[in-house]
């Protein structure tokens, strides 16, 4: 049950009945938008009367109950507004949301050694991305494939950071290397193998780093947004979404079939920001660049796209990677689809001596 607060309603009379609110054995959590402010009433609010509850305060506008089994990940949670997730990162703060630019986040699948993992963090920043991707743990199908260099390549990811002041974004696997991975990156990504591994879930919500939660091989959207849930029940409202191709009985020609029908279902459903992964979600580089663009023109938050300096002798995931300077020419064409639905970042006109 949410209660949309009036615009002008004033803080003291929010804190008053958020006081109310929990003498009745409810927990209210305050959720400040552009527009208004919404008390989310999370606990045994089946038998209470929506009326009886607006005739508390006059600065009450509605109250609203929220149908759906994910709670808090609910679009009418927010009474509808979108979130906005801000990451703090060495070059200034990033934002995921629908009110922002697109944000692109690249790098290699895997984190091998430190020249590459620099190297390219620099070509990335230079192309426009605001985040680097890579992996230090890597969940593999296969137990003889390579699984990334673990906490070794934590300290290689923060060598990029300090020569870029990218932000970094990389998988845990196991709730026993949070702490370590929490030391290095912006963002805590939940892998999709992972996205029905509860108890980890819960872990990464009692953390306060924003967490890039993908979707699972075959979930459902309700299965991923009940994930989701998972999270910000836990204490963490700071969740991205990310498509990155699901299971169907065609792969013949596409490592998956990358669902971008998902964008426009999820923001109908949820405030979460939303990313999608063309590169895991064709397995193939061909591919990359039309999907990245439809992503874009269908109204995702952010981009996620491999980029490796030799695909050809990368260790995990080299056939859907981009050359550094494919992945140049990629953000000029995505510059074209992002300005004309007003989703670009406005690059920096150069001074002249």
């Amino acid at each position: 049950m949410i209660v949309v607060m009036k615009p002008e309603a004033p803080a003291e009379e929010i804190d008053r009945l958020s006081a109310e609110f929990r003498e009745m054995g409810l927990a209210p959590e305050k959720i400040v938008g552009k527009h208004k402010t919404v008390l989310g009433l999370v606990g045994e609010t089946a038998d209470m009367d929506a009326l009886q509850l607006q005739d508390l305060s006059p600065w009450i506008e509605q109250v609203l109950r929220v149908e759906k089994p994910y709670k808090r990940v609910s679009k009418e949670y927010r009474h509808g507004e979108p979130s906005e997730i801000v990451v703090p990162t060495p070059n200034g703060p990033v934002v995921f949301s629908a009110f922002a630019p697109v944000v692109v986040v690249a790098g290699p699948c895997s984190v091998e050694n430190e020249a590459m993992i620099v190297e390219t963090a620099r070509r990335v920043k230079a192309a426009g991305a605001k985040f680097l991707r890579g992996g230090a743990f890597k969940p593999r199908t296969s137990p003889y494939a390579f699984q990334g260099h673990g906490e070794s390549a934590l300290q290689l990811l923060q060598a990029a950071k300090d020569a870029t002041g990218l932000g970094i974004i990389t998988e845990v696997m196991d709730a026993a290397d949070l702490e370590i991975i929490c030391e290095v990156a912006d963002v805590v990504q939940i892998g999709a193998r992972n996205m029905h591994n509860f108890s980890l879930l819960k872990k990464v919500g009692a953390q306060d780093k924003p967490v890039l939660l993908k979707r699972g091989m075959s979930a459902t959207i309700e299965e991923w947004l009940m994930a989701a849930e998972y999270i910000l029940a836990a204490g963490n409202p700071n969740v991205i979404l990310c498509e990155r191709g699901i299971r169907t009985f065609d792969n013949q020609y596409a490592r998956n079939t990358l669902d971008l029908s998902a964008i426009p279902v999820l923001k109908s459903l949820t405030h979460l920001p939303i990313m999608i992964d063309p590169s895991h979600g064709t397995g193939k580089s061909e591919y990359v660049p039309a999907m990245a663009a439809a992503a874009i023109a269908a109204g995702t938050d952010s981009l996620m796209i491999e980029v490796h300096p030799t695909p050809s002798k990368a260790l995990s995931d080299g056939p859907q990677s981009l050359t550094p300077e494919r992945f140049d020419r990629l953000m000029r064409e995505l510059s074209v689809i992002g300005n004309a639905v007003n989703r670009w970042e406005a690059q920096p006109v150069p001074v002249l001596a």
